[in-house]
């Protein structure tokens, strides 16, 4: 007799039962669970819904154990539930599953006694359940063809049965199956393509379009499924496989054309290559007369307004063509089309369109020419001569008048006080309770701290007694070891409140030596010996406020109001403590309004902090000192790569030394922040981005945080999405916007991703605002990022031509004419420099209209950055020899484009307009 055999003759109850589970006996389970009858099951499913309740309290160091008996415990339940919803969701938890599939067969032998409506009913729950029916798939399978009940069609269910078909060969199964017919079409129509289409797509496609040609599925149906896909949107790796499937499928010109309004969306919305496709078999129906020239003009008008200039040129080129095929009536009806290009941000587009309406306008009527001549107000600067002799008289008389240029930059940002903290301690728990779930809001976090530190100065029992309902509910409470390694700031003062945090815990943590590897390591210790500290103070006998609690949202400190705060705790007869007095001293301004007098205000204080203030305001030493980068310090492979950064960064930031003064009175957890050190120092595993507490700690000293960030920013111009997002917060902190926050600059400018640039141009106009941008500075950086190869060339171009956009086309074009001797290595052009030019040609061209104009920002000229590129360098020199040239490409065109702009300024002839914006700028 075997050990199950003997169990299940012995088991009449359900404890026996339940000590399985208990061992993580899951193969013994089924045994036990027939030979217990209706009531026993009963029984014996609260004692398992007990037990599962309490495996949600282990911690981690009983995993191992919690597996085995998860393992044993899904099973159990699975039997005992009576009711097909209940079954399902307990088969379907995710806290009773391990990372192995579930034992399928085990759990469909356990279910075969019950009846066909039963196992339907969940089957189809469980293939509802979007987390977990990809990977059910085979149970869910299973259940199916027990109940005979018809197959679901939900996303995961479906993705489940794709990588099951997947599994072998895809056109056998697909034969085999018989649901096929069913679950085909379901493949097109879920919210994210199955994995398995991606990664064997070429197997799929053949597969489908053999089925197809067999009849076992019907071809039209597959050849709408494809496009109703492609019309949805999404991502574009989202579209190749239907594209490829639609091209595989070969249809006719009768089913192109019955299917034109679809082609017609696609090319106004999709994304570019599905456009491209849509595009192209529109100019096929347009060959051959069966697409009309209003819609011909309609399909026109969506796709001139799309930015791939690949697409627009097309269409042109397609207009063109149905033009010379037509008469007067089609001219009438497809050149106000045209027109649409006029407002097209590419300039070369612009002056394609121009070309075409000027060779159709003689046909058409004085209707269409008005109509014509005022969509040409459109038209940017290069074109509107041409345009002025083209229509004549037929332009409005205001066109294109227009006053002085004026620049148009963002207000520059003023600081924003920090509200006081918590009025109440319900507001306080209020405020606790958000910031305990995510604590990205700094400002906020520091103001907690302070409502903490308050409120258990005047009645710690209120305190605590308010904080006990929040606290039970967070995943440390019933915890006992580890906890001061994994505890957030708020929670570490929270903890030490509700009597979790000891005085224990936190005295060891304190004089824990920290072993840095990095800045960003560095940066995080200081918050956490503060929050320690806080956490002692409440404990042992809680100051009345905190010192270091910012004034403004940059996290700066006003040193009139920290005088202030000395001052009281001086009449309280308070010791400040020395993290929190450290962390404020980094915090505050040293210069401004106000600061002097603050200065002679804490040396009156008669206090160690307020001698330590005065001596701290009125010293001429930086903050901290910053990181050093140095051209070739490290390059093992010889290759320009480095291993935090496209390539080494050929200038010194800054030189660093020690600073004396963090190493002799501050506190153990900031001396690393006060010794000299280099880029190269130890191993940086910070490549998610700059966390926004970093910027708090020294957020008058952006230099500093600059250089620092500068592994991160330049591993953003290489793959790394969010490295930039952190420049927007250095541009509006204190202290020197010197080369190291401008070679971050640069460097943001030139990332991959767009919403990285994106904040990198929003920092350039907020400098330029504050009138701290040095143009030729981040233009010399930039120049010398594309030749290293740091940035590229496109993304560059993308980067000012958003920046120019807004209305900073003076400031765009000061940076990119400083720019333009470093893009000619050699006297030769870098590649891709043709986008580049273009932009710089589009802001002379458009600021340059009303030499020494005044901006927005104070100062202002017609085309500043041409002095700076002829200031003793080759670069417009380089750009006249590229104007020379023959031919039509991007750069020759661009390039004449630019020299012709500029000789029509008198910026050209006067190169001391650019000095004059530098000097006022910086």
């Amino acid at each position: 007799m075997t050990r199950t055999e003997e169990l299940t003759r012995k088991a009449t109850e359900p404890e026996v039962l339940l000590a399985a589970v208990r061992e993580g006996r899951r193969d013994d389970v089924p045994g036990l669970l027939e030979a217990l009858g209706p009531a026993g099951r009963k029984t014996a499913l609260g004692e398992l819904k007990a037990l599962r309740k309490e495996l949600r309290g282990w911690g981690w160091e009983r995993w191992t154990e919690r597996r085995s008996v998860s393992r044993a415990l899904l099973v159990a339940g699975a039997g005992c539930h009576t009711g097909a919803a209940a079954a399902a969701a307990w088969i379907g938890s995710r806290d009773l599953r391990d990372w192995e599939r579930l034992p399928c067969g085990m759990l469909l032998d356990l279910l075969a006694d019950r009846g066909p409506e039963w196992l339907g009913d969940v089957a189809h729950r469980l293939a509802g359940r979007a987390a977990t029916a990809e990977e059910d798939y085979l149970l869910i399978a299973g259940l199916v063809r027990a109940s005979g009940c018809p197959v679901p069609v939900t996303d995961g269910f479906v993705h489940g049965w794709a990588d099951a078909v997947a599994s072998g060969d895809i056109l056998a199964a697909l034969r085999t199956d018989p649901h096929t017919r069913v679950l085909v079409p379901r493949l097109f129509a879920t919210a994210e393509p199955a994995a398995t289409l991606t990664w064997r797509d070429e197997d799929w496609q053949a597969a489908l379009v053999a089925l197809a040609a067999e009849g076992a599925v019907d071809r039209e149906e597959l050849a709408d499924a494809c496009v109703a896909r492609l019309l949805r949107g999404g991502k574009p790796g989202g579209h190749r496989f239907f594209l490829a499937l639609l091209r595989r499928l070969e249809l006719t010109p009768a089913e192109e054309r019955a299917r034109t309004a679809d082609w017609m969306g696609m090319a106004a919305d999709a994304t570019s290559t599905v456009a491209g496709h849509a595009q192209g078999v529109l100019a096929r129906l347009a060959g051959a007369g069966d697409l009309s020239a209003r819609e011909l003009a309609e399909m026109s008008a969506s796709v001139l307004f799309r930015t791939e200039k690949k697409l627009v040129r097309a269409q042109l080129v397609l207009l063109g063509k149905a033009l010379r095929r037509g008469g007067p009536d089609i001219a009438a009806q497809l050149l106000p089309a045209v027109a649409e290009a006029f407002g097209h941000e590419d300039s070369e587009v612009q002056g394609r369109a121009l070309k075409l309406v000027r060779r159709h306008l003689p046909a058409v009527g004085e209707g269409t020419r008005t109509e014509l001549a005022e969509a040409a107000a459109l038209l940017g600067p290069a074109h509107r001569a041409a345009a002025a002799e083209l229509f004549g008289g037929a332009l409005p008389p205001e066109t294109w008048e227009a006053g002085p240029y004026e620049e148009l930059l963002p207000p520059a940002p003023r600081p924003q006080r920090v509200a006081p903290s918590a009025g109440s301690l319900p507001e306080l728990v209020e405020d606790l309770a958000a910031l305990l779930v995510s604590d990205h809001d700094v400002i906020g976090v520091e103001r907690a701290l302070d409502g903490l530190v308050r409120y258990a100065h005047r009645d710690g029992d209120a305190l605590r007694e308010a904080l006990l309902p929040l606290a039970t509910g967070l995943w440390w409470y019933k915890r006992d070891t580890d906890l001061m390694r994994h505890l957030g700031p708020l929670d570490t003062v929270v903890g030490a409140v509700v009597g979790k945090v000891t005085t224990g815990h936190l005295y060891a943590a304190l004089r824990a030596q920290p072993v840095h590897s990095c800045v960003h390591q560095a940066l995080d210790r200081v918050l956490q010996a503060r929050v320690r500290e806080v956490a002692l103070s409440v404990l042992e006998g809680p100051v009345p406020f905190l010192l270091a609690t910012p004034t403004w949202h940059t996290g700066a400190l006003d040193a009139g109001e920290l005088v202030e705060r000395l001052t009281a705790y001086r009449r309280l007869g308070v010791r400040a403590g020395e993290v929190d007095f450290a962390q404020a001293l980094l915090r505050v301004r040293r210069s401004g309004p106000g600061a002097e007098e603050a200065a002679g205000a804490a040396a009156g204080l008669g206090t160690p902090e307020g001698e330590r203030l005065a001596e701290w305001l009125t010293s001429p030493e930086p903050v901290a000192p910053a990181l050093r980068t140095v051209a070739g310090a490290e390059d093992p492979d010889g290759d320009g790569h480095t291993s935090w950064g496209r390539a080494l960064l050929r200038r010194v930031v800054r030189a660093p030394r020690a600073h004396r003064v963090i190493e002799r009175d501050f506190p153990p957890a900031f001396h690393w922040l006060g010794r000299a050190r280099t880029a190269t120092d130890g191993n940086c595993y910070h490549w998610g981005g700059w966390e926004a507490h970093w910027t708090a700690v020294l957020p008058e000293d952006r230099e500093t945080l600059a250089a620092w960030l500068l592994p991160i920013a330049t591993s953003a111009a290489d793959d790394l999405r969010g490295g930039a997002r952190a420049l927007t917060q250095l541009v509006e902190a204190g202290g020197e916007a010197g080369p190291a926050l401008h070679l971050a600059l640069a460097t943001g400018l030139g990332a991959r991703h767009v919403e990285d640039r994106l904040a990198a141009v929003d920092a350039l106009l907020v400098l330029a605002a504050r009138g701290e941008l040095d143009a030729a500075l981040l233009g010399r950086d930039l120049a010398e990022l594309v030749r290293l190869g740091t940035v590229k060339p496109n993304r560059l171009a993308d980067s000012v031509r958003t920046a120019a956009a807004t209305g900073a086309y003076a400031t765009t074009w000061a940076v990119l004419g400083s720019a333009l001797p470093g893009l000619f290595p050699g006297g030769e052009p870098v590649r891709g420099l043709g986008e580049i030019l273009g932009v710089a040609a589009d802001c002379v061209e458009r600021c340059g209209a009303a030499p020494h104009s005044t901006g927005a920002a104070g100062t202002g000229t017609s085309a500043p950055g041409a002095a700076a590129a002829r200031d003793g360098t080759d670069g417009m020199e380089a750009v006249d020899a590229l104007a020379a040239r023959r031919g039509s490409s991007q750069l020759v065109s661009q390039a004449k484009r630019l020299v012709k702009a500029l000789a029509n300024t008198s910026v050209h002839e006067n190169d001391h307009a650019m000095p004059e914006l530098v000097e006022n700028s910086h």
